[in-house]
């Protein structure tokens, strides 16, 4: 596998951005924080939260983002592996993060902080009012001098609106409060050029902004208690560098020596503008339920003039959604240019197919005179106007 031009001259210049940002998502692995057996490890956390403190120190806000509440609930709970079905996960959770949080806190009061738990699904991100609850909760935390412990709320999240990791989820977190840069600790140090094992393989210092990480194609660490792996820590890079927020990735054992600016990990650089989570989440990681059909004058109105969608657009539809599900809004040709979401059900939306706002009002009532899609919850996919 040939890979492309990644790095930059002056690696070190960019890893002190690490050490002189004023908002900081850091993430931690599992594999990172337990004793492989699925007990929480006291040290690697006491080690973990002298680095939060330093940073916090040095006059840094911090948001954690940490794993470990389904692994730290394996043991008590008689289990020898990571559980499979949903039903364990979410009571290994149960059980395992209050374990985590006690010595989360405990750990933290050493260096006189205090800390909160937020629990989040991906529809606390989806939804424009849980969103916004979100980002004040957390904003006012931070404000506050609290470090806020960011976990997926595994107990009562469900396959379809899972975030499916956290590595993914400290990206939206990132978003959501805006943060200067995501310290990503994992179990491994850096992203190399072929499986770190192989022999001959290099590490990448740099990853430019205009570079394309989907080339890469890295298994897991191995680890049976984790899920993520070096793709998903890329698929979260990603979406916080396309969101503009640099993200630099190393292994929680060179935390320290990062925050030293040394020439360690990797340093994603950012390659957006900086927009919200709910953008970034329905861009990335959103289940389609279905699609929308447009013709190509509301292509263009959706995709260049940044309109709603209505009614009178509309080709066809297809799928099982419900109002506020996500659907792909697809041109005549089948080609996504946009997801959003609808405020209609798929039942709903034949008999509108081609008609106005106003038509619709005077034939089923004014509960129709609403657009299809707002351009609020619109994210563009691909950019088209009339001329191709």
């Amino acid at each position: 596998m040939s890979t492309p031009n990644l790095s930059t001259p002056n690696p070190v210049t960019d890893r002190t951005r690490l050490r002189d940002a004023r908002r900081i998502v850091v993430k931690v692995g599992s594999s990172s924080l337990t004793d492989g057996q699925g007990g929480v490890s006291v040290a690697a956390i006491d080690t973990l939260t002298r680095v939060v403190s330093q940073l916090y120190q040095g006059g840094a806000q911090v948001v954690l983002v940490s794993s470990g509440a389904i692994a730290a609930g394996i043991k008590p709970l008689g289990l020898d592996k990571r559980p499979r079905d949903l039903a364990t996960q979410q009571a290994a959770a149960a059980v395992g993060q209050s374990r985590l949080m006690a010595e989360y806190s405990e750990s933290f009061w050493k260096h006189s902080l205090s800390v909160a738990q937020v629990l989040l699904t991906a529809e606390d991100l989806m939804r424009r009012t849980q969103y916004n609850n979100a980002f004040r909760s957390l904003n006012r935390l931070l404000n506050l001098g609290v470090i806020p412990v960011v976990n997926e709320n595994d107990a009562v999240a469900t396959h379809e609106i899972r975030f499916g990791d956290n590595d993914r989820l400290a990206a939206l977190a990132a978003s959501v409060v805006k943060a200067d840069v995501l310290f990503m600790l994992s179990d491994v140090d850096a992203l190399y050029d072929g499986p770190p094992t192989r022999t001959g393989a290099r590490r990448i210092a740099n990853v430019s902004a205009d570079a394309n990480l989907d080339y890469v194609a890295l298994g897991d660490s191995g680890s049976d208690i984790g899920t993520g792996g070096m793709v998903t820590k890329l698929q979260a890079a990603s979406i916080a560098t396309d969101a503009g927020i640099p993200t630099f990735l190393t292994s929680a054992e060179n935390a320290q020596a990062a925050i030293d600016g040394q020439d360690i990990g990797t340093w994603f650089a950012s390659r957006g503008q900086r927009k919200s989570a709910r953008n970034a989440w329905l861009e990335h990681m959103a289940v389609s339920r279905g699609r929308i059909m447009i013709d190509d004058g509301a292509v263009e109105a959706i995709t260049v003039r940044h309109r709603s969608l209505l009614p009178a657009g509309l080709i066809g539809v297809s799928g099982t959604f419900e109002s506020g599900d996500v659907v792909e809004i697809v041109n005549g040709h089948g080609i996504v240019v946009a997801r959003g979401l609808t405020n209609y059900s798929v039942t709903e939306l034949p008999a509108m197919v081609g008609k106005s706002t106003r038509q619709l009002r005077n034939e089923l009532g004014p509960e129709y005179d609403r657009v299809v899609v707002h351009t609020d919850d619109t994210v563009i996919v691909r950019q088209t106007t009339l001329a191709g």
